[in-house]
Formats: structure tokens, C-alpha cells, sequence
């Protein structure tokens, strides 16, 4: 049975960060009431003509520089011809052909471990607009809601033949991708909404053969966790047809995320099936080399760059710098924090760990909830000056987490401060080692691990106040005499 090799091709289409549509004023939102944010040039009634958002246009070719592609100086728009429901003019405004759109030739590295990274080539990065949606209604039949019909939108799509060959490698590009059009600010990547969303484009061939398999596209993939299932699923279903002797067709199949299954859409169409030509209402957009290299020194510092740079100035390990930029507003919270003095070593490890699991438990952001980076200097300053316990800290980021309270606040109000008055802890262990006579004689024959219960006898005698080194310190001096 020959084993099988395969080939994945990644569209992904992000949604604009601009305040309108792509070629009218009508305002761009998430959900509302159907077919309120609609006008004569978004639904393509006789008589009205488009105008470009020039601030969409500026996003596009700022992806597309940061994603190393060469840019277009002179770049028209076409129109792509296709009838369905949810495209109102019968045709989409798009970009065609290898060297017109706004971006082409570039690539994208994506890590691979202790292997180092994979180089993704990019064919293009071009803007188009959005369709509608369409909605199937709660008493039979089906609506269109025309409010996302327009919306700024831009098409990445990855070269031919394909660089992606696994269901973890399309996960870890579409990952990293996203991960840099939020640094960008040009797309707040919900897939979750539809304002970021994948079609990989799956085919396999035997190994050792140059040839590349049918191809299908897969649509419906609205999460990381989507796109890795729905690609394996493909993946072994493409290879059973071929096991049993069948043809894999070329067509559009959508992911049944309840099932875990794919299921036939439509066959797929060919590009001559689109009948593209440039669009005579808009005129072309032509670009000079000053503009490009001011949005070229005007990017922000890129995820794996930064890491990089945490690595370095922060002597963080590569896994601790991957999980901080790997979300934009942590990589944010973590950075203000360094600056306000914390350490940074100290800061990663709360935000890796417990604030972590606050957020994931309450659904909020580090943007988004009650804990500021002032509030994280302040608390770790409490723990490494001695003036609370490590357990201690956890008790007290949970109140911060809750009320906002700041960490100072919470311990005064709450009376946490730790003891570390040797005094009033020696008496603390001279009445422990006194009730516990039969403990002592063991650790006299030998038996050091009972030290440890003398300890924690110690800890709670003071409420769970006493500062743990120094408790251990006392126990220890108190056994040897």
C-alpha cells in the first residue's frame, strides 16, 4: 500500500479595520439587525457608482510589506462574475492576475520546533469586498442579511504547488498569520465572528511522485482547532478513496463541526468560470516608492522578532517568549509591566500561569480585566520583598482579579502581612517541637522527613502568615541543638 504525501494551499480572508465599507460609507459592524447597513452602492442598484476606502487599501499594502511581498506600483481592481444569493451585484469587486494584485511573491516563516522554522510562500495579498450572509429562518426558508456585503476585505493566499504539507503545519501558518494581522492592526481575527476566515485548498499524491492530486476545498472552519480537524479528516478520506480505487473530485466541501465530517457543497469552479475583467468604474490605483518604505519603517515590531528580542534582553527560555507574543495585548501587558520595574521573569511566570487560568476561566483579555501591570509590579514587589508568601500572592492576584483592588490595598484590608519577625516565630516553634515530643525523637533517629510536618505545624500556628524560609530556618535550628 504506497503512502501518500500531502499538499495544502491556505486562502484565508481577513476583514478590514476601517470604519465604513469598501467602496461606500456605510459603517461597518458585527451582528445588528439584518440589512440596516445597506445602501444603493453596497447592494449594486442601477446608478451607483463605487468609491475606494483609501484607508483599507493602506492596510492591505501594509500586510502585504510586512509579509515580505513585492508590491504592485499600478494595481486595478476586476470584477469577478458569479451569480448566488448572497452577492447582490452579480459580480464581487476583487483583484486579478500574478503581478496586479497589491501584494505578491512574498512568504511567511512559521515555527517548527526545535527545528527552527518553515518558509511559506505567499502568491498574493489583495483586497476585495465581502458578500452577504445568508440565514436560514427559524420558520423555513432562507434571508440574506446584506450588512456584511462590502466590507473591506483581503484575500492571502499561499504559492503553487504548496509549501504545507500536514494538518499541523496549516494550524501553526494560519496561527502565525493571524498572530501578525493583529500586531498590524489591521483585522481583529475572530474566526469565531467570520471577520477571519481559512479555506484550505487539500490534495494528496503516492510518494515519490511529482504530480499533485485532485484538490478540495474546505470551508466552514471557524476555529485553529477547525482547520486541524477538518484538513485530517480530508486528508484520510482523499486517501481511502484512492485506496479503494476511486477518483477524488474536484469540488467544495463544507466541515460538520458537531460530526467532524466533510460534505459535499458544490464542484468547485475554474477561474475562467469567473469571466474576470477590470472593473470600468475604478480607476487604478497607482502607488510611489516613498509611500511603501513609509509604511515599510512604520511597522510595529513583528511576533517573531519580538521573541527573539525577549530571548535575548530578558534571558527568557524560547517556549516562555513564544506564549508571551503569541497574543498581542499579552506580549503589551507583559512589556508595560517590565517597564513599570517588574521582573521580567517574575512577570512571565504569573501571566503564564495564573493569570493565564483567570482569564481563560473568566473569558476576559489582559486588555480587558480588573488586573493592570501596575497591579502586577505592585503584587510581585509584595512577594519578593517578603512582605507576603508566594501562596499568599496567589489569594491576593484572585481578589485584584475580582475587584480591581490593588494588591497593597488587598493585604492591609485583609491583613496578610507576612511574619517575619524571628522572635514571635521562634515561640511558635519552641510550643510545636514541645506538643510534638514523639515527631522530635524520630527526626533524632534519623528520620529527617519529618521535618516537614514540624513546619507546616509552625505555618498554620500563625495563620499561614509566618514567612516559610524563615520557618524553615527556626525548625531547623530548634531540631540540631
Amino acid at each position: 500500500m504506497p503512502e501518500y504525501v500531502a499538499s495544502i494551499g491556505m486562502e484565508v480572508h481577513a476583514e478590514l479595520l476601517t470604519h465604513s465599507k469598501m467602496f461606500c460609507r456605510c459603517p461597518v459592524a458585527f451582528g445588528g439587525e439584518p440589512n440596516t447597513r445597506a445602501c444603493p452602492v453596497c447592494l449594486g442598484l442601477p446608478g451607483s457608482l463605487p468609491v475606494p476606502n483609501h484607508h483599507a487599501i493602506e492596510l492591505v499594502l501594509k500586510t502585504a510589506v510586512a509579509l515580505n511581498c513585492t508590491v504592485a506600483m499600478r494595481s486595478v481592481f476586476h470584477r469577478k462574475n458569479y451569480f448566488y444569493p448572497d452577492l447582490p451585484k452579480g459580480y464581487q469587486i476583487s483583484q486579478y492576475g500574478e503581478t496586479n494584485p497589491l501584494g505578491y511573491g512574498g512568504y511567511l516563516d512559521i515555527p517548527r520546533g526545535k527545528n527552527g522554522t518553515k518558509r511559506v510562500r505567499i502568491r498574493r495579498v489583495h483586497l476585495e469586498e465581502d458578500t452577504g450572509k445568508l440565514m436560514h429562518l427559524p420558520a423555513g426558508g432562507s434571508g440574506v442579511d446584506y450588512n456584511r456585503a462590502g466590507v473591506p476585505l483581503m484575500e492571502i493566499v499561499t504559492d503553487f504547488p504548496p509549501d504545507i504539507e500536514s494538518a499541523e503545519e496549516a494550524k501553526d501558518y494560519l496561527s502565525t498569520l493571524r498572530n501578525i494581522l493583529l500586531y498590524l492592526r489591521v483585522c481583529d481575527g475572530k474566526m469565531e465572528e467570520g471577520s477571519l476566515r481559512c479555506e484550505p485548498n487539500i490534495s494528496v499524491r503516492p510518494k515519490g511522485t511529482e504530480t499533485l492530486g485532485t484538490k478540495t476545498e474546505l470551508k466552514n472552519l471557524n476555529s485553529f482547532h477547525s482547520v486541524h480537524l477538518g484538513v485530517e479528516f480530508e486528508l484520510r478520506r482523499q486517501i481511502a478513496v484512492l485506496q479503494e480505487g476511486g477518483a477524488v473530485l474536484q469540488e467544495t466541501r463544507g466541515w460538520n463541526e458537531q460530526r467532524e465530517i466533510s460534505f459535499v457543497m458544490r464542484r468547485k469552479e475554474t477561474e475562467n468560470d469567473y469571466r474576470y475583467f477590470p472593473d470600468p468604474d475604478l480607476v487604478p490605483m497607482v502607488f510611489e516608492e516613498r509611500e511603501i518604505e513609509d509604511l515599510r519603517t512604520g511597522l510595529p515590531e513583528l511576533p517573531m522578532a519580538k521573541a527573539g528580542r525577549y530571548q535575548k534582553e530578558f534571558s527568557l527560555s524560547e517556549y516562555d517568549a513564544g506564549v508571551l507574543v503569541s497574543d498581542f495585548e499579552r506580549a503589551q501587558f507583559f512589556e508595560e509591566a517590565v517597564k513599570l520595574g517588574g521582573e521580567p521573569k517574575q512577570v512571565c511566570n504569573v501571566m503564564t500561569n495564573q493569570f493565564a487560568e483567570l482569564l481563560k476561566e473568566s473569558g476576559d483579555t489582559p486588555r480587558t480585566s480588573n488586573v493592570t501591570p501596575t497591579h502586577m509590579v505592585d503584587l510581585l514587589e509584595l512577594v519578593s520583598s517578603g512582605a507576603i508568601s508566594s501562596k499568599m500572592g496567589k489569594e491576593v492576584l484572585q481578589e485584584t482579579f475580582d475587584s480591581g483592588t490593588s494588591p497593597s490595598n488587598v493585604v492591609k484590608a485583609k491583613g496578610l502581612s507576612q511574619i517575619t519577625d524571628t522572635g514571635e516565630i521562634q515561640v511558635k516553634v519552641s510550643q510545636i517541637l514541645a506538643a510534638h515530643p514523639e515527631v522530635v525523637a524520630k527526626y533524632k533517629e534519623g528520620q529527617a522527613n519529618v521535618k516537614g510536618y514540624l513546619v507546616g505545624q509552625v505555618i498554620r500556628a500563625t495563620g499561614g502568615k509566618a514567612n516559610p524560609t524563615l520557618v524553615q530556618d527556626l525548625v531547623q535550628e530548634a531540631l540540631d541543638k
